[in-house]
């Protein structure tokens, strides 16, 4: 086994028991960057020659002083939309072409404490407004999307070209491509993850979370970089979350939605999920149905909060150089323009009710368990889907739809691999709690995840 095939874990403890150095590592991770990256262009940015010197560094203290932790020399990569010092910040876009980071971000700095190495700035759908990154492949079939917007991110854990990545969620952007791609994503509870340095789409919806190839994996990272920033007034103090207990799910109650979740997916999709709720029962939980509520709104909640405040943020730079935005950005930056004060603030009123109901639902249950999306990757320039009901539906609202209620809501959701389709592309089942039971769906998870076969491997067809 090559180093760059080692999941974050696995490599962690590797590099802790002196069996493998960072510079072995990261050399390993930035060769097989360099053999996949023309067919999958996950990358905006790889900084070789800074990471290779990091990884002498981390090696020089760990030989020292010891680890400083499980990050220690482990190679990672950052979505462009988050700040790191003396490296570009293009957000994928024309409009911040030559933009440089003049500090770390929040979640940069606590990976540098932690001595992680940073390898460059992964691929966002421009500006993180959209469901695809049209300039990365799926790592699974290089003819299919990404997904979106942090598909840079997931694409380059899927390939073996990073150990861990960052990205950003705001309709779904890291669990969307995470699933898509055969990782794990987590969208932590909303200001667990400071979003201090890290260029927003949507500020009250916008969440920074891992991306890596186990639950484990994510939990590591998100100990590292959970916490109150006072520049975030949004964020909150959070957890260590470095380990979480085996053995059965006995008492855990999993609600199984009888609405929404299972509406418009593919067969494949939900054979695939409720084959993986099953084992949850196997492994001890008890399965409860539940309803979920005030469904029918969700979608129009998360544009109605999304969409104007996008606009009020690009408001200078869309009045300024528009031309420099690519059409599908652009057309939604221009529809915000159009959305009444009294419509944002009826949207926020509705987040604050579903905020409510979900609350109530989860007084029920302990974790929530459902599809991530409701279809595998489709092919690239795909515009809408057809389903079954003959009903027709842009790609991007059934990428964002089962993935919305969790940013509208603010609650944990974590995206794990439980199958495939015939295709052979991934499917995932997202397991969510109330707010600050981040622990919760990430026991679950790996409880599950230890429970089958093949968790963490890498893409066949990236090889």
């Amino acid at each position: 086994m090559q180093p760059f095939e080692l999941s974050l874990t696995e490599a962690s403890r590797a590099v802790r028991a002196r069996e493998l150095s960072p510079v072995e590592l990261t050399a390993s991770v930035l060769a097989r960057i360099a053999a996949v990256e023309g067919r999958l262009g996950a990358y905006v940015t790889v900084a070789a020659e800074a990471a290779l010197a990091a990884a002498h560094r981390a090696e020089r203290e760990i030989s020292g002083s010891g680890p400083r932790g499980p990050l220690h020399g482990i190679p990672m990569a950052l979505k462009d939309l988050i700040d790191a010092q003396g490296m570009p910040t293009t957000a994928s876009s024309h409009v911040r072409a030559g933009h440089v980071a003049e500090r770390d971000s929040r979640v940069a700095e606590r990976l540098g404490a932690a001595g992680a190495v940073l390898l460059g700035k992964t691929h966002t759908h421009e500006f993180a407004y959209g469901l695809t990154t049209p300039q990365t492949n799926n790592a699974w079939d290089h003819s299919r999307v990404a997904g979106g917007s942090s598909g840079g991110s997931a694409v380059a854990v899927a390939a073996g070209g990073a150990t861990f990545a960052m990205g950003t969620d705001t309709g779904g952007s890291i669990r969307v491509p995470a699933a898509l791609n055969g990782v794990v994503g987590l969208k932590p509870t909303y200001g667990l993850v400071p979003r201090t340095g890290v260029t927003s789409l949507s500020w009250s919806l916008d969440h920074v979370g891992p991306l890596a190839r186990t639950v484990q994996d994510v939990a590591l990272v998100l100990s590292a970089t959970a916490g109150r920033d006072p520049r975030d007034p949004a964020s909150v103090p959070g957890p260590v979350l470095d380990r979480f207990p085996g053995g059965d799910l006995g008492g855990l109650k999993v609600g199984v939605p009888l609405n929404h979740y299972f509406d418009r997916v593919t067969p494949e999709v939900e054979e695939s999920v409720r084959g993986a709720i099953e084992r949850l029962a196997e492994l001890g939980a008890e399965l409860v149905d539940v309803e979920i509520p005030m469904a029918r709104y969700i979608q129009a909640v998360q544009w109605g909060l999304m969409v104007p405040e996008a606009t009020a943020y690009h408001e200078r730079s869309l009045r300024a150089t528009p031309d420099l935005y690519a059409a599908d950005v652009r057309i939604l930056l221009e529809a915000g323009e159009l959305t009444s004060a009294g419509d944002y603030l009826r949207a926020q009123r509705a987040r604050t009710l579903m905020r409510d109901a979900w609350a109530r639902m989860f007084d029920a249950i302990d974790v929530l368990a459902a599809p991530t999306v409701p279809m595998t990757a489709v092919e690239a320039g795909q515009e809408a889907v057809e389903w079954a009901d003959g009903t027709t539906e842009a790609v991007s609202d059934s990428y964002v739809r089962l993935c919305a209620p969790a940013n509208i809501t603010g609650v944990p959701a974590l995206t794990l691999p439980v199958g495939h389709d015939r295709a052979g592309l991934p499917i995932g089942m997202q397991l969510m709690a109330r707010p600050f039971h981040d622990a919760t769906v990430l026991r679950v998870g790996r409880v599950y995840e230890e429970s089958v076969a093949g968790a963490g491997r890498l893409a066949p067809l990236a090889a």
